[in-house]
């Protein structure tokens, strides 16, 4: 929440709620540089204003997702790395995502908009911060957006466990789109067609499946060990 606070775009947005001694610690810390003023509330009554089961601390900020940037300006100049997700529909596997690709320096993350969460509730929690500071492009066919990004100059590589390279060996330094399907289905055909190659993860434990949100960290990793100059 307090990324949200801190980013520029939220200026003017939403209702910030706070128990007092939260609003006396927002004020003293300066934490809302964008001139956020809470309602000041107790407790109980913050809770009566969230969705069921929400934990507030002392501290709400309601406000609609983020609109998301045009697809043309994360891609352009073509450099470092984009994360693609393909139907990837569970909140906490997208935050977890959002948070790796924020870790290991990715340009942003794309998704289709009618196959993905919206980012906030579960999903904004699990990326902790990470939505408010990563571009997210929401865009209508994956498939039409990978050929935008290659007249840019991106390469796309898919992450599929039965692909005919390792990911080590697919990686070669180019600026890179990592496409990531779900863990039931995997990448769809149309945009596994579009990928330059389709690469698999390595497992010598002999254990044939991974959280998806934990292939795409080993794949921004080693996307990251590939880069020039690293």
């Amino acid at each position: 929440m307090l990324a949200a606070l801190a980013n520029p775009a939220r200026k003017g947005m939403g209702r910030l709620m706070a128990t007092p001694d939260r609003a006396v610690e927002l004020e003293r810390e300066r934490l809302t540089p964008h001139g956020h003023r809470p309602d000041v509330m107790e407790a109980a009554e913050i809770a009566r204003l969230l969705p069921a089961g929400a934990v507030h601390q002392g501290l709400a900020f309601k406000v609609a997702p983020l609109e998301g940037v045009p697809l043309a300006e994360l891609g352009d100049p073509a450099e470092g790395v984009i994360v693609m997700l393909d139907q990837i529909t569970d909140p906490q596997n997208v935050g977890a995502i959002f948070r790796s690709a924020l870790a290991f320096g990715a340009r942003g993350i794309v998704v289709q908009d009618r196959h993905s969460p919206a980012l906030a509730g579960a999903l904004a929690k699990a990326a902790a911060g990470a939505t408010e500071r990563l571009p997210c492009a929401r865009v209508t066919n994956l498939s039409r957006a990978l050929e935008t990004l290659a007249e840019l100059g991106w390469r796309a590589v898919g992450l599929d466990g039965a692909g005919e390279v390792s990911l080590e060996n697919a990686l070669d330094g180019q600026p890179t789109v990592l496409v990531m399907g779900s863990e039931g289905d995997g990448i769809r055909r149309l945009v596994a067609e579009h990928c330059d190659v389709l690469a698999r993860i390595p497992m010598p434990g002999g254990f044939e499946s991974l959280n998806v949100s934990n292939a795409a960290a080993i794949a921004l990793y080693e996307a990251g060990r590939n880069r020039p100059g690293t």
